[in-house]
């Protein structure tokens, strides 16, 4: 692989015309529950507000145009992050703690559309996975359908069909995905994919052939490792189908690495670093 090596960014810089910044970002229990709150897990503690305020920062920085968030308990906490002069905020309905959601920019014009709710392959159950937050942004000229997601974790590798339950559950969520997929190709739209895939889709990846299956995809991190907290593989993607494939700029994959080292900083901000890209969207 190649190591992709990327410095953080102090002042935002301002897309050029027809090109917007497309970002994911895991926020990691991004919540104001209390620690011990029944639907927090027990080594979860709440972020502080000198901890919210830092990531609020690294926001302004990260200054993307459309950003695919993770792990965020409801709208109030995501405004704490992107705030609502700047944003608007379009979020699952989910019954989790851990919403999948978009923050869009103010002047982009959206059409939002019923989550992927089939995602959620314990719809039936006491317990619930993350659906998908999907809109279509009205660009001048263009329309390009969005789709942020926060699959199963657990089977980062391997075979999806392995003895892992991790592994088995995301199997499940694969034919929602990729008839999501396979629907915007039949279309013939432009659509992007983003968001913690909990996979790193390396190689000849089971997940990854699954999706291109159902349409030809461009991977944004493809050939690339993340320097996220000292240097991982990608778990978090962006995705391109249809006429968006010829849309991603070349060399313009950027991860926003927190200044902050300690392993404390790990857990008070996030273990996800923001990952973004640019596109050449046609006038």
């Amino acid at each position: 692989m190649i190591r992709l090596v990327l410095a953080l960014l102090l002042f935002a810089f301002p897309a050029a015309a027809g090109e917007l910044k497309f970002a994911t970002w895991n926020l990691e229990w991004l919540t104001d529950r209390p620690a011990g709150d029944p639907d927090l897990p027990q080594d979860v503690s709440p972020k502080r507000g000198e901890d919210i305020a830092l990531l609020r920062r690294y926001a302004e920085t990260l200054d993307a145009d459309v950003v695919a968030f993770q792990e965020v308990d409801g709208p109030r906490m995501a405004g704490q992050i992107f705030p609502p002069d700047r944003y608007v905020l379009h979020i699952t309905g989910d019954r989790v703690v851990q919403r999948v959601g978009l923050a869009i920019r103010r002047g982009i014009a959206f059409t939002a559309h019923p989550d992927l709710a089939a995602l959620d392959v314990f719809a039936d159950a006491p317990r619930h996975l993350r659906t998908g937050a999907d809109v279509t942004l009205d660009l001048p000229g263009t329309k390009l359908r969005v789709l942020a997601v926060h699959l199963k974790t657990g089977c980062q590798f391997g075979g999806l069909n392995s003895s892992r339950t991790a592994c088995a559950v995301l199997h499940d969520q694969v034919p929602a995905l990729s008839g999501w997929i396979a629907a915007r190709a039949a279309e013939g739209v432009p659509f992007v994919v983003m968001g913690d895939f909990n996979r790193w889709m390396n190689g000849r990846d089971q997940l990854l052939a699954a999706l291109q299956r159902a349409a030809p995809l461009a991977r944004a991190t493809e050939g690339h490792d993340s320097p996220c907290w000292g240097g991982e593989h990608f778990i978090d993607h962006i995705l391109a189908g249809g006429p968006a494939r010829a849309w991603l700029e070349p060399d313009s994959l950027r991860v926003t690495v927190y200044r902050e080292t300690g392993r404390e900083w790990k857990e008070r901000l996030s273990d996800h670093c923001p990952v973004s890209v640019r596109m050449r969207v046609p006038e």
